[in-house]
Order: structure tokens, then C-alpha cells, then sequence
């Protein structure tokens, strides 16, 4: 496998056109997302992820996460607006666990998905993902904040759906944080389950970027380092959409 770690924003957009998909380390996301003084919440944003809710639907089937959503509207070049709040969906075809229902969690805190971090992480996407796609005007984006946790004889499960495709465009995958936690691999498939690339997320800002149209992904079972302390890995997925016209 080539190595597809992004060294600069113009080789970023050459792995995403050729190969569908590219790995960001935090020190490069870092630079492409701009100076620190443009993310001033940082460590608010950071500790709202201990204030997700329970994502009662996958634990229904005995697995745990816990989680929160948004939706916003994004012009190409203009503005970012949060919708009112709507349950995610996904077909059957994406999510053969959770497909075919509407599922409704409990929604981002104003103040972070207003706050000057999620608000650049969102521009820079836009950006980055109109550049691929110029022909579109208008994205549905949806944000979600997850914080898988892994217990003592209970691995926690990223991606409790495996191996799938998100059914959008593209999908930003950026690491928050990571406590305790070992595993935890980002892997890159053609459709037919071949594997293209892996690359473990283990710094904050560390970033998967992928065409949803063109690979599948997946994130193996994450464990606690120390089985006696908690242990949790934290991301925030972003999944852009292009609005029909």
C-alpha cells in the first residue's frame, strides 16, 4: 500500500481525486484549519464531549456509545446556517444495523456548534470539499460527536456496522481525543473489501478524509490500555452531502 498521508493542502486534494481517500496527521490538520486564536474554545469544545448522551438505539443491540448530532446548511462559498433539529437517517444499503429508521439523538450544545472550533472545522471543510466538487452550490452537512467507550471484557465498537460507506459525498473523520485507549485503526476498502490503506488516529486533530462515492471505511475495536481506569476515544464525524437543485 502507497502512503497516503497528506503532507499540504494541494497533496491532500491529489489523494482524494486519485485514490478516494487520505490520512491528515494533527500537526498538518493543525495548519490547514489556521492559527489557534481561530479555534479560541478549543478546550470547551474539547470537554463537551463529556456531556454526550447515550445512543440509545445502538444500545438496544448491546453495544454502547454515546452521542450527539446537527444539522446544518452550507452554501458553497457562503454561509453556514444550523438547521432545526431532524433525526439521522440511512438506508438499509449503508447501515445494515441501524438502517431503514430515524433515528433522533440528542442535539450539539449551541454553544459549541456556534462556537469558533466546530464553525472552523466546518469552513475548512466546505472549502476543501467544494474545491473536489465544484459544480455544487448547496451541501446538506451533519455533524456528529461520538465517544466510544471500552470497559474491562468489552471492547468498544467505532463502527459496531463494520466496513461500510456513510451514503453522502464525503466524510471527515477528525480524532478529539483518546484516554487509555489501544486499537482503534481507521481502514480504507475498495467496495469489494479490498484494503487500500490504514492509519491509526492517536494525536488530536489527527484526520481520515474520505469519497464516500468511491471507498468504504472502517475502525477496528478500540480497548482499554489499563483495564483498572476508563478508557474512551472521542471523534467528531462530518458528512457532507451535495443538495440537488
Amino acid at each position: 500500500m502507497t502512503n497516503h498521508q497528506a503532507s499540504s493542502l494541494p497533496n491532500l486534494q491529489a489523494l482524494i481525486r486519485q485514490d478516494g481517500f487520505a490520512f491528515v496527521t494533527h500537526d498538518v490538520m493543525g495548519q490547514l484549519l489556521g492559527p489557534e486564536a481561530g479555534m479560541a474554545d478549543w478546550a470547551a469544545f474539547v470537554a463537551s464531549w463529556d456531556q454526550l448522551g447515550p445512543d440509545s438505539y445502538l444500545a438496544a443491540k448491546g453495544r454502547h456509545r454515546r452521542r450527539r448530532h446537527a444539522v446544518f446548511s452550507a452554501g458553497a462559498h457562503g454561509d453556514i446556517h444550523r438547521e432545526p433539529n431532524q433525526p439521522h437517517y440511512q438506508s438499509l444499503d449503508y447501515n445494515s444495523l441501524q438502517g431503514g429508521i430515524e433515528r433522533w439523538f440528542e442535539p450539539v450544545l449551541p454553544a459549541i456548534a456556534d462556537g469558533p472550533s466546530m464553525q472552523r472545522i466546518l469552513g475548512f471543510s466546505r472549502d476543501f470539499f467544494t474545491g473536489l466538487a465544484r459544480t455544487v452550490q448547496r451541501w446538506h452537512v451533519e455533524v456528529h460527536q461520538f465517544r466510544i467507550e471500552a470497559r474491562p471484557g468489552a471492547a468498544g465498537e467505532p463502527t459496531p456496522e463494520g466496513v461500510h460507506r456513510d451514503g453522502v459525498d464525503y466524510v471527515l473523520v477528525l480524532l478529539i481525543d483518546r484516554v487509555n485507549i489501544e486499537s482503534g485503526t481507521t481502514s480504507i476498502h475498495q467496495p469489494d473489501g479490498e484494503l487500500l490503506g490504514s492509519f491509526t488516529l492517536t494525536h488530536s486533530l489527527d484526520a481520515a478524509l474520505v469519497d464516500d462515492h468511491r471507498v468504504c471505511h472502517g475502525v477496528t475495536a478500540v480497548t482499554p490500555h489499563d483495564p483498572t481506569h476508563p478508557a474512551h476515544r472521542d471523534v467528531l464525524v462530518v458528512t457532507f452531502r451535495k443538495v440537488d437543485q
